[in-house]
């Protein structure tokens, strides 16, 4: 067979993607597929979406019961999430990388950056698993699924936060400056709102009051959207970046 020869750059660039547009539809797909469960829950699978064991009244879906309850919200957010999952990894590794370039004198900086690329990567697979295995499925590795996930959220922001500071990076452009910024407040609001729904989600558990769970499911939604808005500082991070693919020099090839 013959070899048809690819059009390339004069640099011989096969792909390039400025990294702003890969974060951006990053966190578009989980965006949009949270969104349409939500919706679609609430217009067309309202009783079923919103029942619980205490059985009072109840306005809002859990994200659990919106995105693994019924269909067509179970496909759509299975399809955003096994779509957005390959680029998360990359932007995980990415990260890591650049951590490791940043210059800090204290010897445990290599070993927090390892660390943090680890609670990513924990936090992409858990999501994973509670997605592919929903709570009417198996409902305690759907649990345990969420927990693992939310505990490795909230520790790899915090320890992003620590990076940042322990590098200083936050105080070399405008443009960082930003992100930390964000970063900071995004962590604090997701602490926050996860421990004050914690504390509905027993609430209503214990007293069974109406609209209780309407809270915790609102609490809910807040934590996802600011997890995500937490990943999608990686605009300012890697504002001038781009994912290239490219042929390799004439005289590196073996």
């Amino acid at each position: 067979m013959f070899q048809v020869p690819l059009p390339l750059d004069r640099d011989g660039t096969l792909f390039r993607l400025r990294f702003t547009t890969l974060a951006v539809g990053t966190v578009c797909c989980p965006l949009f597929g949270f969104l349409f469960c939500v919706i679609w829950s609430l217009f067309f699978h309202f009783n079923e979406a919103t029942d619980t064991h205490c059985k009072v009244p109840n306005y809002l879906p859990s994200i659990s019961a919106a995105i693994g309850g019924a269909t067509p919200e179970r496909y759509m957010w299975r399809l955003c999430i096994g779509v957005h999952s390959a680029p998360r990894f990359l932007v995980a590794v990415v990260y890591w990388n650049h951590y490791r370039s940043c210059h800090c004198p204290r010897p445990i900086y290599l070993r927090l950056c390892n660390a943090t690329f680890a609670l990513n990567l924990v936090e992409n697979f858990a999501l994973l698993l509670l997605t592919y295995v929903s709570s009417s499925e198996n409902y305690a590795i759907h649990e345990y699924a969420f927990i693992i996930f939310i505990a490795a959220a909230l520790s790899h922001m915090f320890l992003t936060c620590v990076l940042w500071r322990m590098t200083k990076k936050h105080t070399v452009s405008p443009e960082e400056r930003k992100s930390y910024k964000w970063k900071q407040q995004l962590f604090g609001f997701n602490f926050l709102t996860f421990s004050v729904a914690v504390c509905v989600y027993f609430r209503h558990n214990w007293y069974c009051e109406p609209g209780v769970y309407t809270v915790f499911a609102f609490l809910e939604y807040l934590v996802v959207l600011s997890n995500m808005a937490f990943h999608m500082t990686a605009w300012w991070d890697f504002g001038n970046k781009e994912l290239v693919v490219s042929s390799q020099p004439e005289d590196k090839r073996f």
